[in-house]
Parts: structure tokens; C-alpha cells; sequence
């Protein structure tokens, strides 16, 4: 479990000392407030400790010199900056970005800086003598089933303009189903959201993902959006890889989704978060987050959840509010302009119909 993460300098932060929840991590604000930059640089070095050395991850974690080149790299493989020193938050001068990661396992604690005349390395204040065990999973605002034949050797031997998160859930969309004893719980996740589906997802042994319906199969390109981050989402369940412990990043859950999915989607991410998985959702939809609110008072009650407000100053610097709640994270913009609207709807329809009885 990620405990805390220290942030100075990073792109729109200059500073943040972030705690986090052990089950649920929820991050609201404005677009271009910083949340899928939270994401990611949590994400990263996660991400990079559960490489094996099949992936090419080898002996480098624990060698420090090799350590600070290959951080640098996924650094720059998941931000896509220009150069690393494009990370390091915009002022007068030089400046220094530090990350500094707690875990609950102290082995794994890692802190490192770089400075905006970095290129390819970060100097390592702390390293860590261990490996998460398990691979972090990064969802982003799009679904993954239709671009998946052939990307991971695509991306792997051509320059492509996405970032490596995109490849890396890749590799584990095309990891064999899970079977045994986790096989009943993976049915329970599965079959709400199958339901909403209408189906199942299918890969066939060309490499190409489909929704099995009653009707037939369906291409996925095919498939409507929403329904394909759906199937995203329920894929990475059926080989397990949302089981037990680990780490789930996810880039807008609700985008391109109908707020009935949306629903269905909120349930699962708690029931996943409550069997163990570390959950980090960035978000400004106010429907997701009354769901997610309603849910934990009913049904999820034990779980350690953890609302970040992220606020832009007008100095576009980015800083941090923290709570249990949406109560504790000060007012966000985005929301606000949502619960404004409803009110606005609300006097519109009462206006409408006091009209006629004046008439």
C-alpha cells in the first residue's frame, strides 16, 4: 500500500503532501488541475518495481546507477514531456522537482530529484531494497480492447505518440484467464457488469477482442465506446489482475459512460477496493462521486477512503485540500457549476408551471 507521497515542483504543483487512504483515493478538480499528473507520478514508480526481468527488468532496480537512468526513463515514457527537466514545475531560474513515496513496507520507500537541467536521470536520496509484487494497472480516459491487436509489439518496436500506460495495460489485457479458486469471485465482479454489456469479452487467438452477445460475436470497433471501457474494465477482472492486492489507476471512470454504467462501475470499484486492491481515481463528475459517497455509507462502510480538492491559484500553481469527504476538500468549480445548474433547472420548471395558472 502506497502511505504517502511528497510532491515539490512537479509540472503544476509546487508543493503537496498527500496521505492516502489504504481501499479509495479520489482526486476532483478542474481540468488542467494537475489529477492525471497525481496519477501518473504515483503510477510510475510503482509500475517500474514490478517489472520482471522478462520485461527487462533484470538486477536494475537494486543498482542505483542503473536505478536513476531507468526511473528517468519511465518518468518520461508515462508524462511524454519533451525532456525530463519538462516535468520540473515553470519559474524563474533553475529549479528542483523531489518525489519522495511511503509504503507500508519500508523496504519499498523511495524519494529522488531532478532538476531542470536534467536529461536522462534522477538522483536517488532513498532507494528501496524490494519490489512491489504485483504490476499497478493505469486505466485512462479511453478504452483499450479496440487498439489492442498488435499495439504492444507496435509500440515496442515503432515511435508512437501514446504514453506507456497505454502499453503497459496492454500487456496484461492479453494475459490468460484467471482459474481456480479466485474463478467465483471474479463471476460475482463479472456479472453486473456483463449484464450492462449485454455480453462477454472474448479473445480469439488472432489477437483480437470481441463481445460475445447472444446474437453473435461483435467486433469490438464496433461495440459503442462506453461499452468498450466497460469491457476494458471487466477484462482486466477475468485474468485476475484486479484480485486480492495491488493498485488501480484510473483516468475518469465515468468519461463516455451513461450515468446507469456509471453506477454499475462505482459498485465495482468499491467491491475491488474492498478485496484488497489500492484504488486512485482522478474525476470531476459529481455524479460519480454522490454515487461513490452513497454507496460507502451504505453498503461499504469499513473502507479507508481518502477526497483530495485540487484547487488552481492565480498564479496557476495547484494546491491541495484533503478529507474524508467531499465536505473537506474546499469548493471545486466543476461541481459547483453542476449543483448550480440543477437549481437552475429546478426554478426554470417551477416557473413553467405557476405560468399558466397566473394566465
Amino acid at each position: 500500500m502506497l502511505k504517502s507521497l511528497h510532491i515539490e515542483n512537479l509540472t503544476v504543483f509546487t508543493k503537496a503532501d498527500l496521505t492516502f487512504g489504504k481501499n479509495l483515493n479520489v482526486f476532483i478538480g478542474e481540468n488542467g488541475s494537475g489529477k492525471s499528473h497525481i496519477l501518473k507520478a504515483a503510477y510510475a514508480p510503482i509500475a517500474l518495481s514490478a517489472e520482471s526481468p522478462a520485461d527487462g527488468g533484470g538486477d536494475f532496480y537494486f543498482s542505483k546507477g542503473a536505478l536513476q537512468s531507468n526511473l528517468a526513463q519511465k518518468l518520461q515514457s508515462v508524462f511524454r514531456p519533451d525532456g525530463l527537466w519538462r516535468l520540473v514545475h515553470r519559474k524563474i531560474g533553475r529549479s528542483k522537482c523531489r518525489l519522495a513515496y511511503e509504503f507500508d513496507q519500508s523496504n519499498l520507500n523511495l524519494k529522488f530529484t531532478f532538476s531542470t537541467v536534467a536529461k536522462t536521470e534522477v538522483t536517488i536520496e532513498t532507494a528501496p531494497t524490494a519490489r512491489v509484487g504485483k504490476r499497478p494497472i493505469f486505466l485512462p480516459t479511453r478504452e483499450l480492447l479496440s487498439i489492442y491487436p498488435g499495439f504492444v509489439s507496435l509500440y515496442e518496436t515503432t515511435h508512437l505518440s501514446f504514453d506507456e500506460t497505454w502499453r503497459d495495460t496492454c500487456v496484461l489485457l492479453g494475459a490468460p484467464l484467471a482459474r481456480g479458486p479466485r474463478e467465483a469471485r471474479i463471476k460475482e465482479l463479472l456479472i453486473p457488469l456483463e449484464a450492462a454489456m449485454g455480453g462477454t469479452i472474448d479473445l480469439d487467438p488472432s489477437g483480437r477482442f470481441y463481445l460475445d452477445l447472444k446474437s453473435g460475436n461483435m467486433e469490438m470497433h464496433l461495440v459503442a465506446e462506453g461499452l468498450r471501457k466497460l469491457g476494458t474494465f471487466a477484462r482486466l477482472i477475468a485474468t485476475g489482475s484486479l484480485l486480492d492486492k495491488g493498485y488501480l489507476f484510473w483516468d475518469e471512470p465515468e468519461a463516455n459512460l451513461n450515468p446507469k454504467i456509471v453506477k454499475t462501475i462505482a459498485r465495482t470499484i468499491l467491491q475491488i477496493a474492498q478485496s484488497g486492491i489500492q484504488v486512485f481515481i482522478a474525476t470531476h463528475s459529481l455524479f460519480l462521486m454522490r454515487e461513490l459517497h452513497i454507496l460507502q455509507q451504505q453498503d461499504f462502510k469499513s473502507l479507508d477512503s481518502r477526497c483530495f480538492g485540487l484547487h488552481i491559484g492565480t498564479d496557476g500553481a495547484v494546491s491541495v485540500e484533503q478529507g474524508k469527504t467531499m465536505d473537506d476538500i474546499g469548493d471545486i468549480s466543476s461541481l459547483d457549476e453542476e449543483l448550480a445548474q440543477s437549481d437552475r433547472y429546478l426554478e426554470s420548471e417551477e416557473k413553467i408551471a405557476v405560468e399558466p395558472k397566473q394566465k
